[in-house]
């Protein structure tokens, strides 16, 4: 028993004095583990008469107890001085100023839905919104698409398994559906912008299988396609910021517009070099189109009564041109110092009054 006592203070004396947790593990693992010294003499009990054998059975079971409270009350002793000590080695004095190097930067695709908003906002255009998972009915047959359409194929178009409601469901290919959503479940005048993700099978240099779009829609009663032209001449020029810039409109086809047309803006491409403006050529940046009257009335808009435009721009596809950016997928790569190079700086919110950039 004498070993026992001397022991037992030989080992709350070694706990009392280690210096960190590593030290006191090392010390649990050479009293208390498999082959340690308590553990050693728990073995030796099986060469012992009964009465020896309880005896030294108790006093070494209150032993190993003892030994490892004490190991365990000063594990928590030595944690908390060492949380204390980490946490004054990381301190942050936050009211110094940031740093030049630490800034963060607006990414160019949030810095181009705030221009293009910026711009159809002054026009008196409202921000509608809408899911991003939609049935089929709302993506493709509200909007007079089809069911042998290109887009409505495999290949072209994310579906999710199952259904809802006997319909399809589908990541949104345009954010054009919002537009239904907004015309069923309000009443006419509307004059609505849809900034939002879409979701296309396609990936490339000029392709990403999720992108931005924008779209617009105006309809009232004397909604005429004198008044698109206006709108996306006045939103091109001001966009680009380039006041006499040649904008065209080349006859086209969609299923929910009639009639439809593209937009082309004026450009060189003169030694190599790129620049939009007058040119000897032109470059196609978005579709447009008078609403088809089946869409109204899919929508419960008397096509007799209301008429309108409806236009979608690319938001990627606009910051390429605008500032400069060669590949789509760059947009996406979360490269620090790719935005560092093309980003803005938080408080260069776009404004018709302001500028649109800085």
């Amino acid at each position: 028993m004498e070993d026992l006592e001397r022991l037992r203070e030989e080992l709350t004396s070694a706990v009392a004095g280690t210096a960190d947790t590593q030290a006191l593990e090392e010390l649990r693992v050479s009293a208390l583990g498999k082959k340690g010294q308590i553990t050693g003499l728990m073995k030796g009990l099986g060469g012992m008469d009964p009465d020896e054998r309880k005896a030294m059975g108790q006093a070494l079971n209150a032993l190993k107890a003892e030994v490892a409270d004490a190991i365990e009350a000063r594990k928590a002793a030595l944690e908390d001085v060492e949380l204390d000590a980490g946490l004054e080695t990381d301190r942050i004095d936050v009211t110094l100023p940031v740093r030049p190097e630490m800034q963060g930067r607006i990414h160019p695709i949030s810095q181009t839905i705030d221009e293009i908003v910026a711009v159809l906002g002054e026009m008196g255009f409202n921000i509608a919104e809408g899911p991003d998972i939609e049935d089929d009915w709302h993506n493709f047959t509200a909007l007079n698409i089809p069911p042998d359409h290109p887009a409505r194929q495999e290949h072209d178009t994310f579906y999710l398994p199952g259904e809802q409601d006997g319909e399809r469901m589908v990541l949104r290919t345009h954010t054009s559906p919002v537009q239904i959503r907004s015309m069923q479940n309000g009443d006419p005048p509307f004059r609505l912008i849809v900034p939002g993700r879409t979701y296309r099978c396609d990936y490339d240099a000029t392709h990403s299988p999720m992108f931005h779009q924008v779209e617009g829609l105006a309809v009232d009663k004397t909604t005429h396609m004198g008044n698109l032209k206006g709108c996306l001449i006045e939103f091109c020029r001001a966009f680009f910021d380039v006041d006499d810039l040649p904008v065209r409109f080349r006859a086209s086809y969609f299923p929910f517009t009639e009639p439809s047309a593209e937009v082309d803006i004026g450009c060189t491409r003169e030694g190599g070099a790129f620049r939009i403006g007058h040119g000897d050529d032109w470059l196609e940046i978005l579709g447009c189109g008078m609403v088809n009257p089946k869409v109204l009335e899919n929508c419960g808009v008397d096509p007799t009564e209301y008429q309108g435009f409806a236009f979608g721009m690319g938001v990627e596809r606009l910051a390429m041109l605008k500032y400069g950016i060669p590949d789509l997928r760059t947009f996406y790569e979360t490269d620090l110092r790719w935005l560092k190079h093309y980003g803005f700086r938080a408080l260069d919110v776009p404004s018709m009054v302001g500028g649109l950039n800085r």
